[in-house]
């Protein structure tokens, strides 16, 4: 090996500091990655109960079960769409690689989403104690999350976070290398897709079937599922970056 292709090699050791050096990158705004997540979920939470306490005053004794708990997830992403648009300019100043870029990325995310589902898990664990705050109403705890444990909910609620960071974080590429038009046309394809998903069940008159199989499958089971949609959404976020001139 000549001195030139020695010099060439990239080194493992050095792929993992120069990653975790856009980690770094990611987390030099905390807003982004920590305070507007936990001030999402924090005001959805209070909010939640402040609703649950006034049906309670005004005599509800039913269960209680808000969507106030999908904000902080849907919220990822604003967190993807974010972690691109904000950071990806100063990642090419410092000489980083779209790889390093974006593996640090997703790791950031993944601290943060991480956070998120241990918070989630506690406040699962509180509500199952104190009967749903003493007012029968639940925010994190939601029986088809928690069927398998307070582990398997864990990993539910962190693979949301992630799903949705990963489509935030695409679909910030493709407005950054195409722009807003070309954007437009790809949301609007997916949910003609979908759209005509819902069509071809309800023709065929599924949906029994696919309700069966969704309780079938059960809420890990689907959480697995999520984890090759997300893996499979990564790969084609990832081509999209590896191909955006500079």
């Amino acid at each position: 090996m000549t001195a030139l292709d020695a010099g060439s090699v990239t080194h493992p050791a050095a792929v993992r500091h120069r990653t975790l050096n856009v980690v770094r990158l990611q987390f030099v705004n905390t807003q982004t990655f920590v305070w507007v997540p936990a001030l999402v979920l924090g005001g959805a939470w209070v909010i939640t109960l402040l609703i649950y306490w006034i049906v309670q005053s005004a005599g509800g004794t039913d269960v209680k079960i808000g969507g106030g708990s999908q904000a902080p997830l849907w919220y990822f992403l604003v967190v993807g769409v974010q972690a691109m648009t904000l950071t990806f300019p100063f990642s090419q100043a410092m000489s980083l690689t779209r790889r390093e870029f974006y593996l640090g990325s997703l790791a950031a995310a993944a601290v943060s989403g991480l956070g998120m589902s241990l918070v989630f898990v506690l406040l699962g664990l509180i509500e199952q104690a104190t009967n749903g705050y003493g007012m029968n109403g639940y925010f994190a705890y939601l029986d088809w999350v928690w069927e398998a444990g307070p582990l398997a909910a864990g990993l539910t609620y962190f693979v949301a976070t992630m799903l949705f960071f990963i489509i935030g974080f695409w679909f910030a590429t493709i407005f950054k290398r195409f722009g807003t038009a070309t954007l437009v046309i790809v949301m609007l394809g997916i949910a003609l897709v979908l759209v005509g998903l819902i069509a071809f069940v309800t023709r065929q008159q599924a949906w029994p079937q696919i309700g069966s199989w969704l309780a079938g499958t059960g809420s890990l089971g689907l959480t697995m599922w999520a984890v090759l949609v997300s893996a499979l959404l990564a790969i084609g976020s990832y081509l999209t970056l590896r191909r955006m001139p500079a």
